[in-house]
């Protein structure tokens, strides 16, 4: 089969020729239609200081994507051949404290697909029945399919705290905080803002319904809560860049009692003001992954009961290449100026 290959610790990847990986007991094999490029795969590709601390090569990365089921082990009940699916990239242990009391996000043994063990940039993937999610709804496109994983960020982020009627900032227009901010948009929050400092994805979040989108290389969030007419602070904030300013600047326009949510990861430290977490009465909430399985059924919820949902979390992928192309698609996705990027691994379909 074809794959994308980290042959060894160093920069790049291969497109080359790779058995096809064996299908254990337990296991379902997918041939891989989509994948979409994640942020961990350009660390994994770069091979900088963030892949060393968390790969062991050699490696074939991905783990966003959607295929169809060709193959299922011997004590796989609940999938079938032909199936529609995408999969949970953590492999979780079931056995530590947290998977027995049923918080499998939060196992302490997780084994991750394209990171720690064999991925989805090829043309076929195994993964255990239990991270497989099949899609039962025709809406549900290859396109969407693919970056679920990322999707189910934005949902799990977003869904943490109540959200109706409040006022919400997102920092980073990525392509989890433009969904985060259609997310935002549907459950109904009253006002909702999201920075970054490219104008393309600024435009681009104006689709996802927000009201304002904010370019903090020139504008402050201050001036934002003046431009929406609000006399307090945001009651729920999700950084979602990483950045070091965006923290310290979220928690300086914070409402008493905001709670915020993190899911971008900073390259270092950030100082911020704990007084004001502590004086104002904040919530501050780490984020990753996604709840296996809850937030994949609210996702699919969303996505089939909502045209606008559809359309606008659609739209987010504004790069779809060809698996043969995996260089351009790589260059535009570090490029931090478009949407998602999708690659079309069919194109090796006999």
């Amino acid at each position: 089969m074809k794959a994308l290959y980290k042959s060894g610790p160093h920069a790049g990847l291969e497109l080359v020729d790779r058995p096809e990986p064996e299908v254990g007991v337990h296991d379902v094999k997918i041939r891989v239609m989509t994948t979409g490029i994640c942020g961990t795969d350009l660390h994994i590709e770069a091979y900088d200081d963030a892949a060393k601390a968390m790969i062991n090569t050699p490696l074939v990365p991905g783990h966003e994507f959607y295929g169809e089921v060709v193959d299922i082990g011997d004590f796989v009940h609940g999938v079938k051949v032909g199936d529609r699916v995408s999969g949970e990239g953590h492999v979780v242990c079931g056995i530590c404290r947290n998977c027995r009391a049923g918080r499998k996000q939060m196992c302490i043994n997780v084994d991750s697909v394209g990171v720690q063990r064999d991925g989805a940039f090829a043309e076929f993937v195994v993964i255990p029945e239990s991270n497989v999610y099949i899609h039962r709804d025709e809406r549900i496109t290859p396109l969407l399919g693919a970056i679920f994983d990322p999707f189910g960020n934005a949902v799990h982020t977003a869904l943490q705290f109540p959200m109706v009627g409040e006022d919400v900032l997102i920092t980073g227009a990525g392509p989890i905080g433009l969904m985060a901010a259609a997310v935002a948009r549907h459950v109904g929050a009253r006002k909702v803002a999201i920075t970054d400092i490219s104008d393309q994805r600024l435009e681009l979040a104006k689709t996802m319904g927000v009201d304002l989108a904010v370019n903090v290389g020139t504008t402050r969030i201050k001036q934002a809560q003046r431009d929406l007419g609000m006399v307090e602070g945001f009651d729920y904030g999700m950084e979602m860049s990483g950045h070091s300013s965006a923290l310290p600047e979220m928690i300086e326009n914070m409402n008493h009692g905001g709670k915020i949510c993190m899911l971008g990861l900073p390259s270092s430290s950030i100082d911020i003001n704990w007084g004001k977490v502590v004086t104002h009465m904040l919530t501050l909430k780490g984020i990753y992954g996604r709840e296996m399985f809850e937030t994949w059924y609210a996702m699919s919820a969303m996505l089939t009961s909502s045209d606008v949902m559809r359309e606008r979390i659609s739209s987010v992928v504004t790069d779809f290449l060809p698996a043969t192309q995996w260089q351009q698609g790589f260059e535009a996705a570090r490029g931090g100026h478009g949407g998602k990027v999708v690659l079309d691994w069919t194109v090796f379909a006999s």
